[in-house]
């Protein structure tokens, strides 16, 4: 291997506040920020510069808002008290408190709830649960998983594997294990969902559908395109083919869980119940890593007639601050009945985006759910190709956010060939009337911007290929 010489080595730096950084940050040219504080949905830089967040803490998990006193007691009171334990043998009060909490909260039929650290744990936890329930009932040749190709599910290799996107995988794809997709029913490609069924036809013909452990699939879309979800005749073809085939519906509700969409979880909002949900993000609100694996009684059933054990858990999963930092976030959400304002204002403040970005050439679709929303650009020259790659639009719109103090996250995921550039909006349940409309005219007016330079480039290129 050729070393690396001095100079070269002098030019891969991170820089942070000006000075080098010794973290080894996701971008590694990229200039970060330092955030010393934040409060609500504001947060600030150590020169005293403030932004203001439209995306809950940039990955949709600050949904009450940053630097509520009553959370951080929580933790406080709880370390206090008593902050690790062996989880594998023992349990704790915020635990078994917070398990029966979202048990409740959810009148669909599910039973128990197995907690961990984050998104892709558990993500991974439901496809290992899912595997377990077929195992413990004598079908060990129940190992494969399909879901649609345009997602998103986390970075470890089960769950970037569950992505169905060679673009992410990039070098790391000869570790992945093997998925199978079927295309995402889009409005534009597919409108009706039956060309995404119809895939998935042709994969239980193929494989065999006594081979299929699970669909696994987000019922409302975030990064991978934001605040969509197929028709109704989708799901209801999904629900029959599960009972056809016998496989189980797992649901990614990372994003979604936890009041993001207007209801407690996105399913409640679908005609069909999963099998399976993971949840995350909304759970630990910004203050903790936690998330949660919830299944319904038949799953559980499964594995308690059977072997009775679910191994391969981490260390701090369950741990007591964390669960009673969700406890506390539980409380804020019905306490202040959040869940509730979202459902109510969720449809406005998508109208209020879309108005805003009426007459934007590039937008093709402003969409929402609750707090998700999403904007979806197109070539303004037929408004149904995307827009060319090379233009970068969405890291300008991103860039063009920034330099108004905007925090906002837009995604390019034209070369997986399902969806182009998006923008996500999904600010804090705690935003108030103020600061949403000033989310949505700094939003606008960086996307106006992007829009002028992307019309003066387009001129005279002609139709799109």
């Amino acid at each position: 291997m050729k070393p690396i010489s001095p100079g070269a080595r002098s030019r891969v730096r991170t820089v942070v506040d000006g000075a080098a950084s010794h973290v080894l940050p996701p971008e590694l040219h990229h200039p970060y920020p330092l955030v010393v504080r934040g409060r609500g949905v504001w947060v600030e830089q150590a020169d005293g510069t403030t932004y203001l967040d439209a995306m809950s803490g940039g990955s949709m998990a600050a949904t009450i808002g940053l630097g509520r006193e009553e959370i951080a007691e929580a933790a406080r009171a709880q370390a206090r008290r008593v902050s690790f334990v062996h989880n594998e043998w023992l349990t704790n009060p915020e635990q078994e408190r917070l398990a029966q909490r979202l048990i409740e909260l959810v009148p669909d039929d599910y039973a128990r709830v197995s907690f961990v650290t984050g998104g892709a744990e558990a993500n991974e936890a439901a496809l290992r649960l899912a595997r377990s329930y077929h195992v413990e009932r004598g079908e060990p040749g129940r190992w494969r998983v399909v879901s649609p190709a345009q997602a998103y599910h986390g970075p470890t290799f089960a769950t970037l594997a569950l992505t169905g996107r060679p673009g992410l995988h990039g070098p790391l794809a000869p570790y992945l294990p093997e998925m199978l997709h079927i295309p995402p029913c889009t409005s534009q490609l597919d409108p009706t969902g039956e060309q995404a069924l119809a895939a998935l036809d042709a994969i239980l013909d193929e494989v065999g559908g006594e081979t299929i452990s699970a669909y696994y699939c987000e019922g409302v879309s975030a990064a991978s395109l934001p605040a969509y979800t197929p028709p109704d005749r989708f799901w209801k073809g999904i629900a029959e083919r599960a009972e056809r085939h016998g496989f189980l519906v797992c649901f990614d509700e990372i994003v979604t869980g936890l009041g993001r969409t207007g209801s407690w979880f996105a399913e409640q909002q679908l005609p069909i119940v999963p099998d399976i949900v993971a949840t995350a993000k909304g759970l630990g609100g910004g203050y903790a890593a936690i998330g949660a694996v919830l299944c319904t009684q038949a799953v559980y059933d499964a594995v308690a007639a059977g072997s009775g054990r679910l191994t391969l858990g981490h260390t701090w999963n369950g741990a007591p601050v964390s669960c009673a930092v969700a406890n506390a976030v539980l409380d804020v959400l019905v306490g202040e009945r959040l869940v509730e304002h979202v459902a109510a204002n969720g449809p406005r403040l998508r109208d209020r985006l879309a108005e805003a970005l009426r007459d934007v050439s590039i937008v093709r679709d402003v969409r929402g759910r609750g707090y998700l929303l999403g904007v979806e650009y197109a070539d303004p020259r037929d408004m149904t190709a995307f827009l060319p790659p090379q233009l970068r639009a969405a890291a300008r719109i991103d860039r063009a956010a920034t330099e108004r103090r905007l925090v906002t996250l837009s995604v390019q995921p034209t070369r997986d060939g399902y969806a182009g550039d998006q923008s996500l909006f999904a600010p804090a349940f705690t935003s108030t009337e103020e600061e949403l409309s000033e989310m949505v005219e700094r939003f606008a007016d960086a996307v106006r911007v992007v829009d002028a330079e992307i019309g003066r480039e387009l001129e005279g290129a002609g139709a799109p290929a």
